[in-house]
């Protein structure tokens, strides 16, 4: 199981652009598990990701940001260098 974290914001466009596009990559690859968490809730992610969101993280700490697409989703979440 592969784990992600997308990191965003409510009332952001294209955090839901990026959630729509996770949707359509978890109906390919099902075992991977991405959470979500709203940066709003915690000063340090504000500080840390505020004008990146959103911004997708993988179990060893790296980063994808907006923009992303599928391919390249899968690529990251499987280890590869974007």
């Amino acid at each position: 199981m592969t784990q992600l974290v997308l990191y965003g914001t409510s009332a952001c466009h294209l955090c839901e652009l990026a959630e729509q596009l996770l949707v359509e990559v978890l109906i390919e690859y099902p075992e991977l598990v991405v959470e979500l968490v709203d940066i709003a809730d915690d000063d340090a992610l504000v500080d840390l990701y505020g004008t990146r969101i959103p911004v997708l993280e993988r179990s060893d700490g790296r980063i994808l940001c907006w923009p992303f697409y599928a391919v390249e989703v899968v690529d990251f979440a499987y280890g590869g260098d974007v």
